[in-house]
């Protein structure tokens, strides 16, 4: 099979703990890429972009940002789609004050503000934590959406309450706006995944990574074994942020073109929420297999009723879609918790002994 593994030695600690020791691991990364950066943007129409290319790599992105604070570091958080948000509007008085400020510094920078307010909801998690704490952070999420509606200066006091894309250019072409191409934004969505992606996966693997697990898994024996748990958990609600916020202002900018405040409401939170447990929390891989699953599910069941000549209305295709998903969850939570990513693991491991029994 293509996961033979015969031949390839481990002769020290460093090759055994490689990130990727298995050599067809990163042979199906390099396949993943080319697909992602070559192939789908040559062959896909804009439809493709708009309704699974630049959406997944957003959810993927926020889930990514929640998997850090809730699967790695133990924290619950149902906030969000409130982060989110913080990372829109901050992004957006980015550029509207600083119109000469290149748009993907913005949204770059946009993360930071979004990181301060995590910060500052973090703090009670140093006191409470588990049902009380995803009750603070619900908390936030609706102080912070409050926010958005009645501070009209985020909005710079527009009539309609919403927050309108400008068009921006770099080096003369259009990043934001309705004049923006959708393949140059999906290009700008994809390497700023990229990067973040790359970021967590050092970071989960490294001494921040152990910290974050030894205070999710047992926090009093963390501190015994002196480990500062007021600065794992805030860290984690700093990076956590960060990437939430980063995601937000994708979502408005590179996907949206415009936002009101209740996009940003606890639908959006839930939305998130589900796709990190699907894919498997604690998991990098499990953010983009839940992602994949969540967006592309409700495309699917427009697309295959119509194909097949099949007259079904908006509304059932929502509910089946929500019944499915809500199946979903009860399954991977009761027969798989740790989610797609596990079950693919489990292929894996099988592929790489087969044909021997397991």
């Amino acid at each position: 099979m293509l996961y033979r593994t015969a031949g390839q030695f481990k002769t020290s600690y460093q090759a055994d703990q490689a990130l990727f020791p298995v050599r067809q691991d990163a042979v199906l990364l390099l396949i993943i890429l080319g697909f992602a950066y070559v192939i789908f943007p040559l062959t896909a129409s804009e439809f493709a972009f708009q309704t699974l290319g630049i959406p997944i790599l957003i959810y993927a992105l926020a889930a990514m940002g929640l998997n850090i604070l809730t699967g790695y570091a133990g924290q619950l958080s149902l906030g969000t789609g409130a982060f989110m948000g913080v990372g829109a509007y901050a992004c957006y008085k980015l550029i509207t004050i600083f119109p000469w400020m290149n748009p993907i510094a913005a949204i770059l920078l946009s993360g930071v503000f979004s990181a301060g307010i995590g910060v500052l909801f973090g703090i009670p998690s140093l006191r409470i934590k588990g049902f009380y704490l995803a009750i603070a952070t619900l908390a936030a999420q609706f102080f912070l959406v409050w926010l958005f509606e009645k501070w009209a200066w985020l909005y710079n006091y527009n009539a309609s309450g919403a927050i309108q894309v400008p068009n921006t250019t770099s080096f003369g072409v259009y990043l934001t706006g309705p004049l923006a191409n959708s393949v140059t934004q999906y290009y700008i969505v994809l390497g700023i995944v990229t990067l973040m992606t790359v970021l967590c996966i050092n970071l989960t693997r490294g001494n921040l990574g152990r910290m974050w697990k030894a205070t999710r898994d047992m926090d009093i024996a963390a501190e015994l074994i002196g480990i500062n748990l007021m600065k794992s958990k805030l860290i984690a609600f700093a990076i956590s942020s960060y990437i939430v916020g980063v995601a937000g202002a994708l979502f408005v900018f590179m996907w949206r073109g415009a936002a009101e405040p209740n996009l940003f409401d606890i639908p959006l939170s839930f939305d998130v929420l589900f796709i990190a447990i699907i894919g498997g929390l604690g998991s990098i891989l499990g953010n983009y297999l839940g992602a994949i699953l969540i967006v592309g599910l409700p495309v699917l069941l427009n697309t295959v009723p119509a194909a097949l000549g099949l007259d079904i209305k908006s509304a059932t295709v929502e509910h089946i879609n929500i019944m499915i998903v809500g199946s979903l969850i009860v399954f991977f939570l009761i027969i798989e918790p740790h989610g797609l990513a596990r079950l693919w693991q489990l292929i894996r491991e099988k592929l790489i002994i087969w044909p021997f029994p397991h």
